[in-house]
């Protein structure tokens, strides 16, 4: 498993910097949209759709969605406002995660909260690469996303002792919430002076980075809920080692809104 993990990284990780860094925005789109498809069709399996049909249905009409997302990105004034829907529904997914047998059963309300964890996430990306310093910006964003997971990990196993989650993820500790928000101050303080901007308020985009890492965690705990809520160890078996495609992306989505809105009010 080790072995697989480490082989996928390697493939993965200069993949995913050239995508971000150097590819051009309709590359950049196409790829991003590929991987949320892919977290489309193992959302179908998280809220327990039957068959192919209606499975192979619903992700062409995600498909569509994202289509028409490309074409209205030109015109982005409509984004804002659908940012700030996929965030307050991140807020008050905590109310189902504290409650996690509530909307076991709900198999048609979950198919419906994709429509407000992904292609939101999609629409963010995508406006983070296109503003200026975009594709450093999401690089950023990747990096605070691994750093807070990477922390909370490494200072849940020397220090965790208290349950964060225990029914939705029992590894899982404040002590680890701790390190990860730790760790993201860090990136934001260091980033903020690795990027350069010149109307950048470095003190906010460092109470930025706290806050993203800290709703990346809901993401997170919220995928695993529906996880355990239908049997799965993972989401999917699509990249050897690593699960799914959205055990890698569950933090993204809920941070990305938060991030892309948040950043508007801190680069003056």
């Amino acid at each position: 498993m080790l072995r697989q993990r480490l082989l996928a990284a390697l493939v993965l990780i200069p993949l995913v910097v050239w995508v971000v860094l150097w590819a051009p925005p309709p590359v950049f789109a196409v790829a991003t949209a590929l991987v949320v498809l892919g977290g489309i069709w193992e959302w179908t399996r998280l809220a327990a759709l039957r068959g192919r049909v209606l499975r192979v249905g619903y992700l062409l009409a995600f498909a569509g969605l994202l289509g028409l997302g490309w074409l209205r990105l030109a015109e982005p004034d409509w984004a804002p406002g659908l940012l700030v829907l996929a965030l307050a529904w991140w807020l008050l997914a905590l109310a189902w995660i504290l409650r996690p047998l509530a909307g076991q059963r709900q198999r048609g309300l979950k198919a419906l909260l994709a429509l407000l964890a992904l292609p939101p996430a999609w629409v963010g990306l995508n406006l983070l690469h296109a503003a200026p310093q975009g594709p450093a910006w999401v690089m950023f964003l990747l990096v605070l996303i691994w750093v807070a997971d990477s922390g909370a990990y490494f200072a849940g196993r020397a220090f965790g002792r208290h349950k964060l989650a225990p029914r939705v993820s029992p590894g899982k500790t404040w002590e680890g919430v701790a390190g990860g928000l730790i760790a993201c101050a860090l990136v934001g303080w260091l980033g903020g002076g690795w990027l350069g901007d010149a109307g950048l308020n470095r003190p906010g985009l460092v109470l930025l980075a706290v806050a993203t890492g800290a709703i990346s965690i809901v993401g997170d705990l919220f995928i695993s809920l529906l996880k355990r809520q239908v049997g799965l160890k993972d989401t999917g078996h699509l990249i050897p080692g690593h699960g799914g495609v959205l055990d890698r992306i569950d933090s993204l989505l809920a941070a990305t809104p938060a991030f892309v809105l948040g950043l508007e009010q801190v680069r003056g």
